[in-house]
């Protein structure tokens, strides 16, 4: 009789046995296991591992660092606090954890991250210290995911019985194995959508599906695509969506009108981009027998269109903002609302959600009035025609204008392009232009000496060719036809919050809250700009207003402006959705909401559906839900963002890849011990110097001096510093641009 097989013998034991069954313990702490359990989750099955694995949980159980609860089944005794956080994972494949439990991030070891992914919500404990008195952890648990889906490349085996997806995202450390029967008919090279499915235990990488063929690296649509891609964000609307909305009874009825306050008589007009397409805002204008100013601020009322409970709300709040690329704009609503039914177009009755002041000559409000209405919008300017009647009219003032028409001889500066009946209303409409120019700059300056901080950030805009490629650069600058609508949506912004706020603080609405500056980050802010000679004042609150206010002021036209404006807001808290009001630090305000844009935030929608509630008399709405819609509108938010940043990054360096044989000149906007970066003053494209083409010298980064420094020549390229450069590679696919340094400027 043969003697069966045994299973193949282990002599030297299972590797690091103890700590591997408290890891395992640990990892499922409410959990108990038995020593069958264990073998399988190590993959053994012969007799001399199990034979060790139970010795081990006796001897574990004897040094009181396991407990038996029930018969040959073990838990881990925990000593350990843990804690939960978000990590935030460097390209080097480490990463920190974002606690509200510490004062500082806690660091993470590439090799105890297990398994966790940028953005991740994890369970850690802290376990020791580092040198600099930074604490160090392990991630035990991840709790949740904060995203499934990756963008990359993918590289599919010669055999083709597997492929990897190399993510674009640098903070994907671990590239994606895909499973030959999961391609989804993608090709090797092209760039593709995949789900993660699936991380076993002993896998080095997850496991996925592609979902979506993008298309070719380069490309781009397939670039822009990625971008949308990479954020969860959408491409287009689901058919039912689409259908549902073309579907919508959009004309205005006589029963209708009759519920709202008939406004169409008043001046109306709005001001907008001269590109613009859908017209969200809008501004009356009259003049009472009192003396007093009635302007009104008309709003779409998108929330008579957008019915909770719809499959167009259902999406509406999904996508919970329109996001605005450099080609093109992904709206919340489709178009036959955005840009059609919700859109105030000129000589057009709309159905609007209007606040509606009183005001004298020194802005003080003397009535306020909200609700639904119905308006007639006379004209539309462009902000240009608006700066034109400004800028034409500005030895007059506004108050003489308003008394004696005749001073403007009612007529339009010829950059204005108006006819018909926009013609006919235009010299009363340049009245009220030069009045509210007026009301509008009273109100700025009452709210910068309140503390209101002026962010008047250069924005990049590029002109498009029809194949979308860029063929130039230009900065949008906010001049006082932009000043003065943005005053009159603070207005109506804030005057709504008070409206809930102060009526009845216990009622449910939504805030736009911003938070006071970390101090932290408001003495990074002073360490750097101190290199430029500028000196702030943090010692209270208004004198750390004043003092970055005098700050940007400064830098206004000079080469560092862009650097100094962007370090300076970066060291702002972020502004937020919540039902919990703190006041707006940034514009000075105890109260704000969002209330004048529905067509493209959702959080505008619940306002307004708030407040029409509360003006009907209605309860509080339930809070807990609306903070949840809170937070999914500020995350949201918060991917747009990223997303429209990366569209412009995108755009920089396809607009670079055509003027590689010229040289530039730069401001060293950052450096780092692998580079110095660079941003082109005549465009604002950032690019970088790697160390290792530095050849001239070798070089060392200076933290303290925030300078790449020569060891032999000592020459010093420090934060600010002008320097020439030439570009050395645009790569579209990883959004990257190397530059080669000259030198500095003579």
């Amino acid at each position: 009789m043969t003697r069966k097989k045994k299973g193949k013998s282990n002599k030297k034991g299972i590797s690091d046995l103890t700590n591997t069954i408290l890891s395992i313990l640990k990892k499922d702490r409410n959990q108990s296991f038995n020593y069958k359990q264990i073998a399988a989750k190590l993959g053994v099955n012969d007799a001399s591992s199990r034979n060790q694995i139970i010795k081990t949980l006796a001897k574990l159980a004897g040094q009181d660092e396991i407990i038996q609860v029930e018969r040959g089944k073990f838990k881990a005794v925990i000593n350990t606090e843990y804690y939960t956080g978000k990590l935030d994972m460097s390209a080097k494949g480490s990463g920190y954890i974002i606690c509200d439990d510490f004062d500082d991030d806690i660091f993470i070891a590439s090799n105890n991250i297990n398994k966790a992914l940028h953005g991740d919500e994890v369970e850690f404990y802290a376990y020791k210290r580092r040198k600099r008195g930074k604490a160090e952890g392990e991630i035990t648990n991840v709790i949740k995911r904060a995203k499934s889906e990756y963008v990359g490349v993918i590289q599919i085996h010669e055999k083709k019985n597997f492929a990897f997806v190399i993510a674009d995202s640098t903070k994907m450390y671990k590239d994606i194995f895909v499973p030959t029967n999961k391609i989804n008919k993608a090709e090797d090279g092209d760039k593709v959508l995949v789900r993660l499915e699936d991380w076993p235990e002993k896998a080095d990488s997850p496991y996925g599906k592609v979902v979506q063929v993008l298309g070719k690296p380069g490309d781009h649509n397939t670039e822009i695509h990625s971008i949308l891609a990479e954020y969860g964000l959408p491409n287009e609307f689901p058919h039912e969506v689409e259908q549902f909305a073309n579907d919508l009874d959009t004309s205005i009825t006589t029963e209708e009108i009759g519920k709202r306050r008939d406004m169409r008589k008043d001046l109306t007009f709005t001001i907008d981009p001269k590109d613009a397409k859908d017209f969200d805002d809008a501004l009356s204008f009259t003049i009472l027998d009192n003396g007093l100013y009635e302007i009104g601020i008309h709003i779409a009322d998108v929330s008579y269109y957008l019915q909770e409970g719809t499959v167009l709300d259902d999406e509406a709040y999904e996508r919970a903002t329109s996001v605005y690329l450099v080609d093109r704009v992904v709206p919340m609503l489709p178009e036959v609302l955005s840009n059609n039914a919700c859109s105030l177009r000129p000589h057009e009755e709309k159905l609007t959600f209007s606040a509606v002041f009183q005001m004298n000559d020194k802005c003080d409000i003397k009535n306020e009035w909200f609700g639904r209405t119905v308006t007639y919008s006379d004209a539309r300017f462009a902000y240009e025609e608006a700066q034109a009647i400004i800028e034409q009219n500005v030895t007059l003032k506004a108050t003489d204008v308003i008394k004696n028409p005749t001073t403007i001889d009612n007529t339009i500066p010829k950059e204005v392009s108006l006819t018909g009946k926009e013609y006919k209303t235009a010299p009363e409409i340049a009245q009220a232009i030069l009045k509210m120019d007026e009301l509008a700059k009273l109100m700025r300056g009452k709210r910068m000496s309140s503390g209101a901080i002026s962010f008047d950030k250069v924005e990049v805009k590029f002109n498009l060719d029809e194949a979308a490629n860029p063929v130039g650069v230009f900065f949008k600058t906010s001049k006082d036809a932009n000043k003065l609508i943005e005053e009159f949506m603070l207005l109506a912004n804030r005057k709504v919050s008070e409206f809930v706020g102060k009526k009845d603080p216990k009622k449910t609405f939504v805030y736009r809250t911003h938070d006071e500056p970390d101090d932290s980050k408001l003495a990074n802010l002073q360490g750097i700009v101190s290199k430029f000679g500028y000196k702030l004042n943090f010692k209270d609150r208004k004198s750390t207003s004043a003092s970055l206010n005098n700050l940007l002021k400064e830098v206004n036209g000079k080469k560092e402006q862009n650097l100094v404006d962007t370090l300076a807001i970066r060291s702002m808290s972020k502004a937020e959705y919540t039902t919990h009001n703190i006041g707006h630090y940034g514009l000075a305000f105890d109260y704000y909401s969002h209330f004048t844009s529905p067509i493209r935030r959702y959080p505008d929608v619940m306002a307004h559906r708030l407040l029409q509630e509360y003006l009907d008399g209605g309860k509080s709405a339930n809070e807990d839900a609306y903070e949840q819609k809170c937070k999914h509108s500020s995350n949201m938010e918060g991917l747009a963002t990223r997303a429209e940043r990366d569209s412009i990054k995108y755009m920089q360096i396809k607009f670079m890849q055509d003027h590689k044989d010229e040289e530039f000149v730069g401001v060293i906007s950052g450096v780092t011990d692998w580079g110095i970066y660079v941003e082109i003053i005549a465009n604002k494209c950032e690019g970088m110097v790697s160390v290792r083409d530095m050849k001239d010298d070798h070089y060392a980064f200076d933290q303290d001096q925030y300078a790449m420094v020569g060891k032999a020549s000592k020459m010093m390229y420090q934060l600010g510093d002008e320097i020439i450069v030439k570009v050395k590679n645009t790569d579209l696919v990883k959004k990257h641009l190397d530059f080669y340094l000259i030198g500095k400027p003579e």
